[in-house]
């Protein structure tokens, strides 16, 4: 163990400033719902957009992305495209502020203002986007829970401790011993103080990951000075033709085996599904997570679309520098380096925690690991505040108590927030690794998840009973996945998208139209451009000075442009640390460029 005093001593430090947090807030946190659940809708953008970001800088998307960078090489910039990361983008030009214009406290309440309050399929519409909140936060938490293990058991050998454990834990378990010690930690301040204490201790988590990111590009880049990377060719070129043509053969063999296992060797097929998916999720809008509850948190449908504009800008190249640098000192010692797991076979998850144990200095260790066991801790409380709004605010007080008291209603977030960790820990010791639980959320959940949230946006005739249906379809066929499939379940995304759509029509077709006066007052709120002509009509007759939104061209136009942008943000601290010069000039001229084009396309023209 190579742990000093100062390092855990920052450790150390850090965990009690997130208790502290936790009482400072809880009094703020109890004055009501909202507060407790949104910060009264009061925080400025840029502290959400920064909390939001830093929910998305986890441990064990950041292990699966060192893990991708060490063997797909500058390739890998593509493959988070999985989630999609590009949904930002789509957000920030538009999707945002529809969301945000809703003034809704959780997804399940919105549809109240798309589909009304009665009809024909809109309590179990309500029901139905409760459930899926609900699996993919279960889903997202084991997530974490076994990143979190696995990363902490390389730092804290278990031959260290299990002298000070009262019983014996098989090896094997190990990770999800010290995955409860820190969920328990996470759980104590999120609970206690609520979405103000998420974002302060985000805010914290991220100056420690912003100093730990930056120092290790340094050291990567004194360590690379006057050597050579032993990499495949192509591994340093970010563009693919239809195969990947990566021969680690020589180099590391039990790279080819990941490649093969991962199904990325026909690449093409790959990238054009991953963009297929993409889009389609992308319009969709965000999912009932942390990220849309951030979303719903901000002061207005203007900083709704700021916050989120922020996200890529705050977290993409600070993220990519720990990526990259540590990367960089795997490849250079990586006969150094023990990346076996207990099964024996090779491990390209434990790359981010072994180069760290191996490379960087006393004190640096410690303020990295700090901002990495926070990563978890901002992930694991953001989640976890999206679960409770949706159990308390769509159950409870939907359901079962609607006239609780403000006390009551804290006192059923306390008690929610720990089943809802309970769970989560739970199935955490049913995940095989990081990437199963990643592959099967974004691939298999999400395709289920598609068609419904897409028609909502674009379709006045899509009513509460097709979205009922089409969700049901596909978040069954999701779950029956893992059962009657085999292979990357972003293969089998277009059968649960078309198995979800039928759902949709049928569900639409077999019930009424939703109400008129529903339709013409979201029309009129929220402002979405798609099919809403015959609304457009009704609207226009009651009301001829109202303009329709025209804005579907300049949108799309800006979210193109946003994701070159976005993929510039994520390939420049790897040109930088590389000393790629010339493609890293490129890429700062087209950066400039696309920046300059949308302070006059998207920021002059921002509006409520």
């Amino acid at each position: 163990m190579k742990l000093q005093l100062i390092d855990v001593l920052i450790i150390i430090l850090y965990l009690a400033t997130m208790i502290f947090i936790g009482f400072w807030y809880r009094k703020k946190a109890k004055q009501n719902k909202e507060s407790y659940m949104m910060g009264g809708k009061s925080l400025p953008w840029y502290k959400l957009g920064l909390s939001d970001a830093s929910d998305m800088f986890d441990i064990s998307g950041t292990m699966w992305m060192v893990a991708l960078c060490f063997v797909y090489g500058l390739k890998s910039i593509w493959i988070p495209w999985l989630w999609p990361v590009f949904n930002q983008v789509f957000m920030m030009m538009f999707l945002s502020k529809w969301l945000r214009r809703s003034n809704a406290n959780t997804g399940a309440e919105w549809l109240q203002t798309r589909f009304g309050s009665i009809g024909k399929g809109v309590k179990s519409s309500h029901i139905v986007v409760i459930a899926f909140a609900l699996i993919s936060c279960f889903g997202f938490l084991a997530y974490g829970f076994i990143g979190l293990g696995k990363f902490m058991e390389i730092f804290i050998p278990w031959d260290y401790v299990k002298g000070y454990v009262p019983f014996d834990i098989p090896t094997r378990y190990v990770p999800h011993f010290y995955g409860i010690v820190f969920t328990l930690f996470a759980m104590f301040y999120s609970i206690l103080g609520g979405m103000h204490s998420i974002v302060l201790g985000d805010m914290i988590k991220y100056a420690f990951m912003t100093v730990g990111c930056l120092a290790i590009a340094v050291i990567a880049m004194n360590h690379l000075h006057g050597q050579t990377l032993n990499v495949p060719k192509g591994w340093d070129d970010p563009f693919f033709s239809w195969k990947l043509d990566l021969d680690w053969s020589k180099i590391a063999a039990d790279a080819n085996k990941k490649i093969a296992d991962d199904g990325f060797s026909l690449f093409g097929i790959f990238f054009g599904m991953m963009l297929l998916k993409g889009v389609f999720a992308s319009l969709a809008g965000p999912a009932p997570n942390y990220d849309m509850q951030k979303v719903l948190s901000t002061r207005s449908p203007k900083e709704a679309s700021k916050m989120t504009g922020f996200v890529s800008i705050i977290l993409l190249p600070i993220r990519y520098s720990m990526v990259i640098g540590l990367t960089v000192l795997a490849l250079l010692y990586y006969n150094q380096i023990y990346l076996k797991g207990p099964d024996g076979v090779t491990d390209f998850e434990r790359i981010l925690p072994a180069t760290i144990n191996n490379f960087l200095p006393v004190g640096i260790l410690g303020i990295v690991l700090t901002g990495l066991l926070g990563a978890f801790m901002g992930t694991f409380s953001g989640t976890l505040n999206a679960a409770q709004a949706y159990i308390v605010n769509d159950i409870y007080l939907k359901y079962i108590n609607p006239k609780a008291s403000t006390k009551k209603v804290i006192n059923m977030n306390y008690i929610v927030g720990i089943i809802v960790v309970t769970i989560g820990v739970v199935l955490g010791f049913f995940a095989n690794n990081v990437n199963d639980i990643l592959q099967w959320i974004v691939g298999g959940l999400y395709g289920g998840y598609v068609a419904a949230n897409c028609l909502k946006w674009y379709w006045w005739r899509f009513n509460a009973n097709g979205f009922f249906w089409g969700m049901a379809v596909g978040i069954a066929a999701a779950l029956a996945m893992p059962y009657v499939t085999h292979g990357l379940p972003l293969y089998w995304w277009p059968l649960l998208f078309v198995l979800s759509m039928i759902g949709c029509i049928v569900g639409t077709y077999a019930a009424p139209p939703t109400d008129e006066t529903v339709l013409k007052s979201f029309y009129k709120t929220v402002r979405p451009w798609g099919f809403w002509k015959p609304v457009h009509e009704l609207v226009v007759a009651e009301d001829p000075t109202f303009q329709g939104n025209k804005r579907f061209k300049l949108d799309m136009f800006n979210v193109l442009l946003g994701i070159i942008a976005q993929l510039c943000l994520t390939i420049l601290p790897m040109y930088f640390i590389l000393s790629m010069h010339t493609p890293l000039f490129i890429t700062v001229a087209v950066l400039a460029v696309i920046v300059l084009i949308l302070k006059r396309t998207w920021w002059n023209k921002l509006e409520d």
